[in-house]
């Protein structure tokens, strides 16, 4: 260390730090490569959010919800329009666990939904999405909105209860309308005759893939519920249309023709069909929860829409399809020959007070806790999933579309089995019409009692709504409530354009129904014969079934 003249220390001097190198950023030259990023600026990134998206759909023309290799679907449209829209990158495209994909509900082939709710991490920036995605889709798929979701969200999980609606022509209920050939034949000369349908011909005698697989048996046996030997014809003549086609081998698992397509001119000694049925609901959770469960209450106020929608009355009853022009059938001594058309008039039943009590006290057997393994297939009355809980179901409103009247029947459950809801609505209409007693019901929930259950057509059946009360209970107070309130209006303008409209024009031009009506006889189905001897049921499924009184 230098020292000063005067003895003190000193510091060596300070030397001066290095110019920092400056940012090329910062220099006023101009570059080529400053020209190109200046040509092609960095695109944005944003980032991916959890959401729960909010549609609609109607379900003619594609083979259900779900995605299916080689099939027409709505996941696999919806997944393309996503990517196309930019909400799902390239290298995700196609494989939704990337992306936590997840449905609320899943229907099958021809069932419609209003209020369906699937989630997943997608990029919703730049604003828009709802509009890309809708201009990407057929207008038979409407995307409402979405809804910001925690992280662990998921639409199938998270989904407390799930509300489907099945719309049934109120002539479905009339024990005299679209009856079967041999009940026709049974009741001429009783004094009550029964007419034949003109509009359904012979082709109602048989519906393919409306027929059960299985028969009424118990642990100490079994009864055949086929004639013969119980096999069935691997040939019959299908008439479409004016056209006749041949279908062979009609057995379950090969590709035929949807049985609301299909018209069948079948050999009287041949036993049921077996086909492919409609629907498949979503496996959930199968105890209730008080927690989660709330007080499902419908409004009994008249629903305003395009259509006419109205609480149920002796006033307001209409005619009926098929009231028309009909032909009575008589017995001669030399055999059966059908007397000249004639115009008669049609049945006057209507949807009144009493035949609306009497439903809605059929259709409450169903609610509470049940083992439904007769109400499904493939799975076993052991298999604890066949339990199944049931919060409501009613059938107080009718709704009038293009002339015909049907009744809104709404089930509301936690979760739903394979084409569940269509067999309770075939067996309770089998009752309805007096096919079938109300003692049906103890069997039919029996763990060791195996009953063919009716399966009703799948046009008349849509999802509604999907409730998810307990996540908007424990999340209120930071994220939006997720319901279909803000999305009413514009779900029931889609609702009655596509949903009803079509069920209502199916009607009218194939008569599922009516079709469907003509296989509920005890010749199909003989396990709903009274097995308990019931007076008020005719053990001879050749013979009428009198009216039930109630």
């Amino acid at each position: 260390m230098e020292t000063a003249n005067d003895g003190t220390p000193r510091s060596p001097p300070q030397q001066e730090p290095d110019p920092k190198r400056p940012k090329m950023s910062s220099t006023t030259a101009t570059s080529d490569d400053d020209q190109a990023n200046t040509a092609n600026p960095r695109k944005p990134r944003y980032k991916r959010r959890k959401i729960a998206i909010f549609f609609a759909y109607c379900g003619v023309g594609y083979q259900g919800m779900q995605k299916n290799p080689g099939a027409k679907t709505i996941e696999g449209d919806l997944e393309e329009a996503l990517f196309h829209a930019g909400a799902v990158p390239e290298p995700d495209r196609g494989n939704p666990k990337r992306y936590d994909w997840a449905r609320s509900a899943r229907t099958d082939k021809g069932v419609s939904a209003v209020g369906q709710v699937v989630s997943g991490r997608f990029y919703v920036d730049p604003p828009g999405l709802v509009g890309r995605l809708n201009s990407l889709l057929p207008e038979q798929i409407r995307i409402f909105g979405y809804k910001r979701v925690t992280a662990s969200f998921n639409s199938k999980k998270f989904c407390d209860r799930r509300r489907y609606v099945y719309l049934i022509p109120v002539f479905a209920l009339d024990p005299s309308c679209h009856r079967d050939r041999e009940s026709v034949l049974a009741s001429v000369g009783s004094g009550s005759e029964l007419v034949k349908c003109v509009e359904c011909s012979e082709r109602g005698r048989k519906v393919v893939g409306l027929m059960g697989k299985r028969c009424f048996s118990d642990s100490k046996g079994s009864a055949d519920a086929r004639n013969g030997n119980g096999n069935v014809d691997s040939s019959e003549s299908v008439v479409t249309g004016n056209e006749v086609h041949e279908v062979t081998d009609v057995r379950p698992g090969n590709d035929i023709n949807e049985a609301s397509d299909i018209n069948v001119d079948a050999d009287l000694n041949s036993g049921p069909l077996e086909g492919p049925d409609g629907v498949t609901e979503e496996k959930g959770t199968t105890e209730p929860n008080a927690r989660v469960i709330e007080e499902v209450t419908v409004s009994s106020e008249v629903e305003k829409t395009g259509f006419t929608e109205e609480a149920t009355s002796a006033e307001n009853a209409r005619p009926e399809l098929g009231s028309g022009t009909i032909a009575i059938e008589e017995k001669r001594e030399n055999g059966v020959a059908e007397a000249e058309p004639e115009t008669v008039k049609g049945s006057t039943f209507s949807y009144g007070e009493k035949e609306r009590e009497r439903f809605n006290r059929i259709l409450s057997y169903y609610v509470g806790t049940h083992n439904f393994h007769n109400f499904t297939t493939r799975t076993k009355a052991e298999d604890p999933s066949a339990r199944r809980y049931i919060i409501s179901f009613d059938a107080s409103k009718t709704v009038t579309v293009e002339g015909i009247e049907f009744v809104k029947c709404e089930v509301v459950g936690q979760s739903f089995m394979l084409h569940q809801i269509r067999k309770m609505m075939g067996l309770a209409v089998a009752i309805m019409r007096n096919c079938a007693p109300e003692s049906l019901f103890e069997k039919a929930f029996e763990k060791d009692v195996n009953i063919n259950v009716p399966t009703a057509p799948e046009v008349g059946l849509y999802l509604d709504e999907c409730f998810f009360s307990s996540y908007n209970q424990k999340w209120k107070e930071s994220h939006e409530e997720l319901s279909m309130k803000a999305y009413e209006e514009e779900a029931g303008e889609f609702k009655m354009k596509y949903i009803y409209s079509h069920i209502a024009s199916t009607e009218h031009k194939e008569g599922v129904v009516a079709l469907w009506l003509h296989s509920l006889n005890h010749r199909n189905y003989p396990d709903l014969r009274s097995h308990n001897n019931d007076q008020n049921v005719v053990e001879n499924s050749g013979n009428q079934v009198p009216n039930m009184e109630t």
